[in-house]
């Protein structure tokens, strides 16, 4: 989010009539979901960007056609509050939506049914629809969780237990029994404007499975492959969603890769991809934050792919190292009881 001095908040200053009591609430959920924060009466911020400048012109406009008044301006404190002060009140409100998440979560978890019982009636119905929309509510506060409130880890990792322990076995992509040959040298085609699922699918296929590889960008719809193109993250592709499982998920099953680091990698990457919390890593609010940043900052395809392979490799060393000391410790561990 580009910021400077000028333009680093956005301000919606507005006043509503008394009556009629349904416009001032509708008006006040409006903002909440916004994720604007009160600095005063009827004194809405948010961090300044096209889209939240857009989000309260729009809700400016409805205001007034509702019969109050409303203004909306770019503003930088000189005095008074700090942007510190400012953002700790973002992460405070997101704190308290958070909150709700666990709560609501660790109530629903005490409904899921036993493994017995989730095998007779199949643990469904009413529990999952529950499920998704929790998921749905924490998605969308993640949308407004502009300046990373604490409490984002928990409430993902509560989600994310609470979804394992209803989720039927077997869910994800089983690996072959003879996983598929590597190609050498060949061309990967993909979807133009690569995000997660296509910078993670390119850095694993350049760097585990084909390392010769030469990857094409095309429009989604109107393109017909060639012979030897190798198609992944589109639809009809060789390589792509399948089941539940995104197309990272898909390439590790498919060519037996069973490093552990490359698994957490997956689950990362599937949460950010799928917008949702099944796994619940702690890295993942991270990277999706530094993904973003990058196809900001890079509008070209190939640069993404060349800056989100540095990203994935030093977020490969790291999970591989932590692996090797872990595996270290519990080998120490075992010498000593002997």
């Amino acid at each position: 989010m580009p910021q400077s001095a000028a333009n680093r908040w956005v301000l919606l200053i507005h006043q509503i009539p008394p009556k009629p009591d349904y416009f001032r609430v509708k008006v006040g959920r409006r903002l909440q979901r916004l994720g604007a924060v009160a600095i005063k009466n009827s004194v809405y911020v948010l961090p300044r960007s096209d889209e939240t400048v857009e989000d309260f012109q729009w809700q400016s406009r409805e205001i007034v056609a509702g019969g109050g008044e409303a203004s909306v301006c770019e503003a930088n404190f000189v005095d008074g509050l700090t942007d510190t002060q400012i953002e700790a009140l973002f992460r405070a409100a997101r704190d308290a939506d958070y909150g709700e998440i666990v709560a609501d979560a660790q109530c629903l978890r005490k409904t899921v049914p036993s493994d017995s019982r989730r095998r007779q009636t199949g643990g469904r119905g009413q529990i999952a629809v529950d499920i998704n929309r929790l998921k749905r509510h924490l998605a969308d506060i993640i949308a407004i969780d502009f300046f990373g409130a604490p409490r984002r880890r928990a409430a993902q990792e509560e989600v994310a237990r609470l979804e394992a322990r209803l989720r039927p076995p077997a869910t994800q992509v089983p690996a072959p029994a003879h996983p598929a040959q590597a190609p050498r040298g060949g061309t990967w085609v993909t979807r133009e404007g690569v995000y997660i699922d296509r910078i993670a699918s390119a850095w694993l296929i350049g760097r585990f499975i084909d390392p010769k590889a030469q990857f094409k960008f095309v429009a989604a719809e109107g393109y017909r492959p060639r012979p030897g193109d190798l198609r992944f993250d589109m639809f009809e592709a060789e390589y792509t969603h399948e089941g539940d499982a995104c197309t990272f998920e898909t390439l590790v099953a498919r060519f037996g890769l069973g490093d552990r680091a490359l698994r957490v990698i997956a689950e990362i990457v599937h949460d950010i991809d799928c917008k949702e919390a099944k796994f619940g890593r702690p890295e993942a609010s991270g990277i999706e934050r530094l993904i973003a940043g990058l196809a900001k900052q890079h509008a070209e395809d190939a640069a993404r792919l060349a800056h989100g392979a540095t990203l994935f490799d030093a977020l490969y060393a790291a999970l591989a190292a932590t692996t090797a000391e872990t595996r270290a410790a519990r080998k120490t561990k075992r010498s000593s009881r002997r």
